[in-house]
């Protein structure tokens, strides 16, 4: 007879398993256009969530590559080359809630990072977006009430440093996105 497992909640372990060395530096360090994009994951009583995990993924900002190196034996992805824009980045919220990611800023046609969390107590990651300036135009943005596109906007925070934070429920909730298999 085989017991059955005990059921569990995601995580707390992503925060301490996932990671990798250099996950939050997307843009190759020293690059002339280095922008920091940074904030705190907090749940619905606003409290900060320190072992939150956060994946990042965005438009190559000019044409290149854009992509994690391959490896030349296997094909599989061998990691950063400290070089090339990655496009990818992974980085574990602290002990505050905070994260913090070093990239290029995205493309005026795609002016946004998506972002998806992974925190415990969450049976399903979450997906969303940071946008890093208000496009002129933009099907998301435009279909969410003022107040609700307000979530996915970015702040400045200091030169070529933007605040966003993440919030998992509550009066600030964070607008989600819902990706539907086919």
């Amino acid at each position: 007879m085989i017991l059955p497992t005990p059921a569990q909640t995601i995580g707390p372990f992503y925060g301490y398993a996932l990671p990798f060395p250099g996950g939050a530096d997307i843009a190759p360090r020293g690059h002339s256009q280095v922008v920091t994009v940074h904030g705190s994951v907090r749940d619905g009583g606003g409290d900060p969530v320190p072992d939150a995990l956060l994946e990042s993924w965005q438009t190559v900002p000019r044409p290149g590559p854009g992509s994690m190196r391959r490896d030349p034996v296997n094909g599989g992805f061998a990691g950063r080359n400290g070089v090339d824009f990655t496009g990818f980045g992974r980085v574990a919220t602290d002990a505050d809630g905070h994260w913090a990611i070093r990239t290029l800023a995205p493309p005026a046609t795609a002016p946004y990072l998506a972002l998806c969390v992974f925190a415990r107590g969450l049976t399903h990651h979450l997906f969303t977006r940071a946008y890093l300036v208000r496009p002129t135009e933009d099907r998301l943005l435009s279909t969410l009430p003022p107040d609700r596109a307000r979530t996915l906007m970015a702040t400045g925070d200091g030169e070529r440093t933007y605040r966003f934070d993440i919030h998992l429920q509550g009066e600030k909730e964070t607008v989600f996105l819902d990706f539907r298999h086919h």
